[in-house]
């Protein structure tokens, strides 16, 4: 029986995010082990997010834009970011980049394997892997299941977010780099919530991604569709080479995820409920939940001392899902409405849930009071915050 301080069920973007938390901490020596079936060398990933401040991957940030674009029927703006950045690192960067990271550190170890199953007991957790057994005095478990969406469906929302990107490069300059395009609406809405995002990698080259969130997922072959007659129709591009693809699905859901699911274990990542329910954005939150993880070890000798954040914001996620699941349509005006009347700095605090009650109550009526009015009362009576 082989034992360890830590063990990460999981060596994706949480569990490997958590283990260089902890080797940049005071527990730097402790017995660290990371489980994971896939080698992760493949480029399939890219994660974006925008920040104030400073993270553990700076170093591999691949392209970083101080300028936003939101584009809709009849609307374009150009947003002056403030003091934020909008950031970009491809998967594969991320992977090495942790993995040497770790690798330094001899009191951490690599297991390629199949999580079978979590057994929580008195002292520790044992977690079996491909029917070998590993101890741990703490288990923080990164594996998220779809089923277990399934049994709080009539209760809570439960989206997906789908994405579908093309790397593209063009034979002349076609795309300002100074500038990403950060929600485009011009692409037809049906059945939910449909938009465009494109990142210009150079004035040659770009990421440009496919988002719907519905109840269900759309065929691969609708997917590049949207993506040819956008970049016909809308970016007026007849000649391009696809040089990288990319694709995934994320619940959107107001569900609750535990975070303690044993004395001894402990759920992270999207098993933790670190998706952004109304936006899908989750590497930040990943990144501040691992720092609030490690502090909570190091001052309370557990893990589960972590903030949830305010219960107003949760309100807000369930909105904005139930006029999504119902009213698809209305969602991409509601979005170019914040972005059209309020700074850009304060939107993206409002959506860090970091925005002050005050900066809420700006937001606020963007939203359709009819809408609003009508889906407050559908949580109300269903409790579901």
């Amino acid at each position: 029986m082989q034992r360890y301080d830590i063990i990460l069920a999981g060596g994706g973007a949480a569990g490997l995010s958590l283990a260089c938390q902890l080797v940049h901490s005071p527990l730097c020596e402790r017995s660290i082990l990371i489980v994971d079936q896939d080698t992760k060398e493949q480029d399939d990933h890219t994660w974006c997010f925008w920040a104030d401040q400073p993270t553990l991957f700076d170093e591999i940030i691949s392209r970083s834009w101080d300028r936003l674009r939101v584009a809709g029927e009849g609307f374009t703006k150009t947003l002056d970011l403030g003091s934020y950045r909008y950031n970009m690192i491809r998967g594969s960067e991320f992977y090495r980049f942790a993995r040497r990271v770790l690798s330094a550190h001899p009191n951490v170890e690599f297991v390629q394997g199949h999580v079978e199953r979590i057994d929580d007991g008195n002292e520790d957790a044992r977690v079996w892997v491909d029917g070998k057994a590993f101890d741990g005095s703490w288990v923080f478990d990164s594996l998220f299941r779809w089923s277990q969406l399934s049994h709080s469906v009539a209760r809570y929302h439960a989206l997906q977010q789908q994405f579908k990107g093309w790397e593209i490069e063009t034979p002349a300059a076609a795309f300002d780099p100074q500038v990403a395009t950060f929600l485009d609406f011009r692409t037809p809405q049906r059945h939910g919530l449909r938009f465009m995002y494109l990142l210009p990698l150079s004035d040659h080259q770009a990421l440009l991604e496919y988002v719907l969130c519905a109840a269900d997922s759309t065929s691969r072959e609708a997917c590049e569709g949207a993506l040819r007659a956008y970049l016909d129709g809308v970016l007026g591009l007849a000649t391009y080479r696809i040089v990288r693809v990319e694709q995934g699905i994320s619940p959107l859901t107001d569900r609750p995820f535990p975070r303690r699911t044993g004395r001894h274990v402990m759920a992270i990542g999207i098993n933790g409920g670190m998706i952004k329910p109304s936006t899908g954005y989750a590497f930040m939150r990943i990144q501040q939940d691992s720092a609030a993880i490690v502090r909570s070890l190091v001052e309370h000798e557990h893990p589960y001392h972590v903030p949830r954040g305010p219960r107003r914001y949760r309100y807000f996620d369930a909105v904005m899902l139930d006029i999504l699941e119902r009213h698809g349509e209305w969602v991409a005006p509601i979005l170019v409405a914040l972005f059209r009347h309020n700074a850009a700095p304060r939107v993206l605090r409002f959506l860090d849930e970091a925005a002050t009650p005050g900066e809420n109550l700006v937001m606020v009526p963007s939203l359709p009071p009819r809408l609003l009015l009508q889906s407050a009362r559908t949580i109300g009576v269903l409790g579901r915050i």
